[in-house]
C-alpha cells in the first residue's frame, strides 16, 4: 500500500468520494467540482491510499484553518478521511490501514508545510468519521456542536486550539411564501446531494416556493451567519441523519405549504 497525492487521472474519483459506483452520488459532484476549483490554490490537500493492486481506497483531503469552516490560527483541518467500506464498487478496504497511513501522511505534510498543529472534526456516534477514531490517534477534543466533535493534535507548543464557528442566525420567513435557504460550502458531496435535490423540489412546487442559496465557502457567508453546510425550510433546519431523499424535502415544503 502506498499514500500518493491527487492526480487529473484520479480526479472524478475523488469528487464522487470513491464511489463511482453509485448513480445517485454523482448529483453532488458539480458543486463539489466548483468548490475543488475555487479552493485548491488556497492550500487545499488531497492523498489517496492505494492498494497493492493499484486499487485506490481510501482519500484524505485537508486545507488551511483560515479557508474551512473552523475557527483557528497556524492549523490544518481535515475535511474529511474516507475509505471505501461497501461491498459494492471496489469493495470493502476498511481494517487495512489505509486509514491510519492516510492520516499520517497528512500530518507529515501538514508539519512540513509550517502548521502549528491538525485539526479534525469527527461524530460522536460510532457511524463515520468518529471522533473516537481521531482520539486514539493522539486527538483531543476541543468544542463539540451537537454530534460534531472538533479536535485537533497540536505540532508546536505554541499552538492555539481551534472552535467551531457558531451559528449566529436564521433564515427569516416571508410572508405568503415557503423560503427553502440551502447553505452549500462545497466541500461534501453528501452535502452538495442535498442542495441539488432542494432545488429541484423548489422548481416543482411552485411560484409560492422561495429558493435561496447562501454560498459558505465565501468566508464573510459563513462568518455572517456561523452555518456551513444545512438546509432550512421556514428557518426550520431540516435534521433527518444522512441526506434527505428528494421525496423527503419535496413532503416537508408541501407540508408547509398547506400552512399559509
Amino acid at each position: 500500500m502506498e499514500v500518493i497525492d491527487l492526480t487529473e487521472e484520479h480526479k472524478r474519483l475523488y469528487l464522487c468520494c470513491l464511489e463511482d459506483w453509485s448513480d445517485e452520488i454523482v448529483e453532488g459532484v458539480p458543486k463539489k467540482e466548483e468548490w475543488f476549483d475555487k479552493i485548491r490554490d488556497r492550500g487545499l490537500r488531497v492523498k489517496l491510499a492505494v492498494d497493492g493492486d493499484g486499487t485506490v481506497g481510501g482519500m484524505i483531503q485537508y486545507l488551511p484553518a483560515e479557508h474551512s469552516f473552523i475557527e483557528g490560527g497556524g492549523l490544518y483541518f481535515i475535511n474529511c478521511i474516507w475509505v471505501h467500506g461497501y461491498d459494492k464498487g471496489r469493495g470493502n478496504l476498511q481494517g487495512k490501514g489505509m486509514g491510519r497511513a492516510l492520516i499520517e501522511a497528512a500530518e507529515e505534510d501538514a508539519r512540513d508545510r509550517g502548521a502549528k498543529g491538525m485539526a479534525a472534526w469527527g461524530v460522536a456516534l460510532p457511524f463515520w468519521m468518529k471522533a473516537s477514531w481521531f482520539k486514539k490517534r493522539g486527538y483531543k477534543k476541543v468544542d463539540r456542536d451537537g454530534m460534531a466533535v472538533l479536535l485537533w493534535k497540536a505540532f508546536e507548543k505554541d499552538a492555539s486550539p481551534p472552535k467551531w464557528i457558531k451559528k449566529k442566525k436564521k433564515p427569516p420567513l416571508k410572508p405568503g411564501a415557503v423560503t427553502v435557504t440551502s447553505f452549500v460550502n462545497g466541500w461534501c458531496t453528501g452535502q452538495n446531494m442535498v442542495y441539488e435535490r432542494a432545488k429541484r423540489a423548489t422548481e416543482k412546487l411552485g411560484d409560492r416556493v422561495l429558493f435561496e442559496e447562501v454560498d459558505t465557502s465565501n468566508r464573510d457567508n459563513l462568518l455572517e451567519w456561523g452555518i456551513a453546510d444545512g438546509l432550512y425550510i421556514d428557518g426550520k433546519e431540516v435534521t433527518t441523519g444522512p441526506p434527505p431523499s428528494y421525496d423527503k424535502i419535496v413532503k416537508l415544503i408541501s407540508k408547509r405549504l398547506k400552512k399559509l
